[in-house]
């Protein structure tokens, strides 16, 4: 056993480290990690105010609280619709300058120019104009993978001209804001110049503008995105870097958020149209399911901890069960530790993939409500789960399940580790006892 281990350490240490280091510092992920991050804010007041809209009740109720609520949705409707609209609706709008920004810092050009470089690319292949009106389509989730790539574009176009000091300089006594303007004259050129004809090109030959034609492309890949196999390899990639002391869940979301998105403005559609809801593994489910109390699902953990016989975990557990009621849960991961412990390398592991088997054919199955709403990460699993479910109840019963089922994983490998460590204890007591002695 201590030889497989070494053996995982050294593949782990040697092959699966430097690559995910190198991963999660590469500039585009940076950029698109940080561009959902700038747009979190938004999409949540959006969703909160979905789930205000759609309140859990059902429409023959007679209750009196519940009818008036229901009652004022449905006269208000297009009103209260409007903060969705504003935020959910067109939520490519933020991912979209956020990804400019972030990668224009990195390329130290201006955060600013470059996310409004970023957007009108975007507006350019992802608002086609009929009859007058501008269609919102591809503003929400269907134009995600859009406003990734034209970003990305966009900016690049921006560095490359500048980098070749291709642009218009102004005399220094011009005021900077006006130079700067006239400084992404040019980009701005180069964009319209090749992205506009390449929209209508591909929409000539095959009907599709660019949204579109990316959208069919990528459906095998998103609907796989939604599969139990996806699911576990997410899991299972995400608690091996951790393992390794690489914050995996950072890698995982960064690429997993284009797919979670694009689910969830698609259930989030099917709500509002009264119609079944075609996507389970959205980030409600991850934060909710398999991450309770923290990656690794410890929460349960820092319970048994409290309990612990040895000092130094009993210790652990009361610094750490509260930040794990909110999802951080760096004092159990590094305090246990769990990091490189090969005690608890297999309930670390095993925990949040069953979590998953289990909320996942359970939801399948119909038995759990499915997320419709983008909640704080940090928000309490119970709570989030029913939360992100338009506040179902049955969320809070799967999440409950999890918990029990990760103390029962937990529960024996942590007996093995709190007995190593209570040897430990007594022998340190009894060369303290014995340095005592002898200094008498």
């Amino acid at each position: 056993m201590s030889r497989l281990y070494q053996a995982m350490v050294e593949v782990i240490e040697q092959k699966i480290t430097p690559l995910a280091g190198a991963l999660g510092q590469q500039k585009y992920i940076i950029a698109i990690r940080d561009g959902f991050t700038s747009a979190l804010p938004f999409m949540i007041i959006g969703s909160f105010m979905l789930v205000f809209i759609f309140p859990p009740f059902a429409a023959d109720t007679t209750l009196g609280f519940a009818r008036a609520w229901l009652d004022f949705s449905l006269r208000y409707r297009e009103q209260l619709m409007l903060p969705f609209n504003l935020s959910m609706g067109v939520m490519t709008f933020f991912i979209a300058v956020g990804i400019g920004s972030s990668l224009g810092k990195q390329y130290q050009l201006d955060p600013i120019m470059t996310g409004l470089l970023a957007l009108s690319g975007f507006l350019l292949v992802a608002a086609p104009y009929h009859d007058g009106q501008i269609s919102t389509q591809y503003f929400s989730g269907q134009g995600i993978f859009t406003a990734i790539l034209t970003g990305i574009y966009c900016t690049e176009v921006y560095h490359f001209l500048k980098r070749r000091n291709i642009t218009i300089r102004l005399p220094k006594e011009v005021p900077t804001g006006v130079a700067r303007s006239f400084e992404i004259l040019i980009p701005v050129i180069v964009i319209v110049a090749t992205l506009h004809p390449l929209n209508l090109l591909i929409q000539s030959t095959t009907g599709m503008i660019i949204p579109e034609a990316i959208m069919h492309l990528l459906a095998p890949l998103v609907s796989a995105s939604d599969s139990l196999p996806a699911i576990l390899i997410s899991v299972l990639i995400c608690q091996i870097l951790w393992f390794a002391g690489i914050h995996g869940a950072l890698i995982v979301t960064g690429i997993m958020n284009p797919f979670w998105m694009t689910n969830l403005a698609l259930n989030q559609s099917a709500l509002s149209a009264g119609g079944a809801l075609p996507h389970i593994y959205l980030q409600g489910f991850w934060d909710h399911y398999l991450l309770i109390g923290g990656v690794g699902s410890t929460l349960p953990l820092a319970f048994l901890l409290l309990r612990s016989r040895a000092v130094h975990l009993r210790t652990i557990g009361k610094m750490g069960v509260v930040p794990s009621f909110f999802n951080i849960n760096e004092p159990i991961l590094f305090g246990t530790p769990i990091i490189m412990n090969p005690v608890l390398f297999l309930p670390f592991i095993l925990v949040p993939m069953l979590n998953a088997t289990f909320a996942y054919i359970a939801t399948k199955l119909g038995w759990v409500a499915q997320v419709v709403s983008l909640t704080p990460w940090t928000t309490p699993a119970p709570i989030g789960a029913s939360w992100a479910a338009n506040w179902a109840f049955s969320p809070v019963i799967m999440c409950l399940f999890c918990m029990v089922l990760s103390a029962v994983m937990y529960y024996p490998f942590l007996k093995a580790y709190e007995r190593t460590l209570l040897r430990q204890e007594q022998e340190t007591a009894q060369q303290e006892r014995a340095g005592v002695a002898v200094s008498q």
